[in-house]
């Protein structure tokens, strides 16, 4: 894995940028597409969709990543189910409200951590 990239992703959190933004543009490089643009795509995925009941925004950015990145030899939907399942075993959960606990009152990951944890689950599936 590159931890280069997961402490990219972690400084981007740390400095203003949104879970899902943090780990997408973490990409840009290696996407093509300008920053600027990415950033507006990623906007509302933030707090599970604004409202902490969807799945984490971190956890968006690595499948809007994989998507971006995949080469053809994996199927979209088979890469983000992988990429769920992976995310689930670093953070305990996948859903926002639930790694944070707001019902248990136990959060499970911090915001920068489920950042990290997002862009290790990209590189795992890109086999780095």
């Amino acid at each position: 894995m590159r931890t280069e990239r997961v402490e990219q992703a972690a400084e981007r959190k740390q400095n203003g940028f949104n879970c899902c933004q943090s780990v997408l543009l973490t990409y840009a490089d290696e996407i093509g597409l300008p920053e600027e643009l990415l950033a507006k795509l990623a906007s509302g995925f933030a707090g599970g969709g604004g409202t902490r009941e969807g799945v984490c925004g971190a956890l968006n950015g690595a499948v809007m990543a994989l998507d971006l990145l995949n080469d053809g030899t994996v199927k979209p939907m088979k890469a983000a189910k992988e990429a769920q399942l992976a995310f689930r075993e670093k953070t305990g959960a996948i859903l926002c409200k639930d790694i944070k606990g707001v019902e248990t009152g136990v959060e499970l990951c911090a915001c920068v951590d489920c950042v990290r944890n997002a862009v290790a689950v990209v590189e795992e599936a890109l086999g780095r």
